[in-house]
């Protein structure tokens, strides 16, 4: 999103707080759609009788298209702003829900890997709203607004708690059919309600070459990497962690309450994501991009270890979240002073995008290494120990960028 801030006499940007809050509601809404599959996947395993591939492949396939189409909807706000791009993505992400409601109810596979591909729709909201809440607060104070919007992801929370019990409560469909309805809903308030910060003009350029230029940019190649890793294994951890916490303790785990610590995962990530923010504003991106990797690392690898099912994997599972949701918020905050603002939205969409890719390969990764003889993960998440150990080791090289005090 293009933004033309002058911090000396620029226009007011007053209600800038309320209107990052109603796209982070919006956003949570998304979310909620986007992860829908993942808290039911023991359900359709059972039902059609599916194997650990085809699992991984239909807890991926949402999150590849979620990733894809980040990058046409971060140039699409450039253009036309946030307020129209949001209703499109919600009202869009409708049919795909009630398609994995008819999917599940005729346990149909096919069916339902095709409704999971259209379920990536609602994940592309992220992309909007990065430049939509940037545009809103001055260069000094976007590492907050940008925290503050990031909250929007417990929406996977939403999604692991209560997903589960609503299908219980109400049945299958019912709750399918809830969570369209709260779209469409929050899809008319969107519309209604937000409107685009004065400080943002749109952008004329055409799509393709807007994407080429973020393209050109050092800062969205090396952003991107990192943040493959921060929200990329928070996604992955997300979709995949209630498959993996009912394989590594069954029979001490149900779906109910793997939905439950997947929820508090999610959470974690959520409160931390804002503060990351905040530090970076405060104490620049890359030292709190550094803290966030090196506790990545050292939590993957007491995970790795499978301890028992108790109070140090959940303390562990979270401290790792909470690491993810910090490099989340400093990554964005890394983004904003170094991008010019013609190029906000185009290097937002290809940062979330590749983020959104970051979490696309772990869940495949993680089926296609599992070992039933010992029953362990280990090798994938020795994987996710080198890459972001690499990722240290580039963060620690790159420059940091400091935001321009107001």
């Amino acid at each position: 999103m293009s933004t033309t801030v002058d911090d000396a006499a620029g226009p007011s940007l007053r209600g800038g707080l309320w209107q990052v809050i109603l796209a982070t509601l919006a956003s949570t809404v998304g979310f909620w759609a986007w992860m829908s599959i993942s808290p039911l996947q023991a359900v359709y395993a059972d039902e059609m009788d599916l194997d650990q591939g085809q699992i991984s492949v239909m807890l991926a396939m949402p999150v590849l298209v979620g990733a894809l189409g980040r990058v046409p909807v971060g140039a699409l706000t450039d253009r036309f702003g946030g307020r129209r791009v949001f209703t499109l993505v919600l009202l869009a992400g409708v049919p795909a829900v009630l398609l994995v409601a008819l999917a599940g109810w005729i346990a149909s596979f096919p069916l339902l890997l095709f409704a999971a591909f259209l379920l990536g729709i609602p994940g592309t909201i992220f992309a909007a709203g990065i430049p939509f809440s940037s545009a809103w607060f001055t260069p000094a104070r976007r590492g907050f607004a940008t925290g503050v919007f990031g909250m929007g992801m417990i929406g996977t929370a939403v999604s692991a708690f209560f997903t589960p019990r609503l299908a219980l409560a109400i049945g299958y469909l019912a709750t399918h059919f809830l969570i369209a309805g709260i779209m469409v809903g929050m899809a008319v308030l969107v519309w209604l309600l937000m409107r685009d910060s004065p400080a943002w003009t749109a952008s004329r350029q055409p799509l393709v070459p807007k994407v080429i230029g973020a393209l050109k940019l050092p800062i969205t190649w090396e952003m991107s990497f990192l943040y493959a890793i921060v929200f990329g294994g928070f996604v992955a951890f997300s979709t995949f962690l209630p498959k993996y916490l009912t394989t590594i303790y069954p029979g001490e785990v149900d779906a109910v309450g793997a939905g439950t610590r997947t929820a508090l995962f999610a959470a974690a990530a959520v409160v931390a994501r804002p503060i990351g923010g905040v530090l970076a504003d405060r104490f620049g991106p890359k030292v709190i991009s550094l803290i966030s990797l090196a506790g990545i690392v050292a939590a993957a690898y007491i995970v790795g270890q499978q301890p028992p099912e108790g109070v140090l994997t959940g303390v562990t599972f979270l401290l790792m979240a909470a690491a993810m949701g910090l490099g989340m918020g400093a990554v964005f905050a890394w983004v904003g002073p170094s991008t010019p603002p013609d190029k906000a939205g185009a290097v937002t969409g290809v940062v979330a995008a590749a983020g959104g890719l970051g979490g696309y390969f772990p869940p495949l990764v993680m089926g296609a290494t599992y070992n039933p003889e010992t029953n362990s993960y280990a090798l994938g998440l020795w994987l996710l120990i080198l890459v972001a150990a690499g990722a240290l080791v580039v963060a620690g090289m790159l420059r940091d960028a400091r935001p321009k005090k107001a």
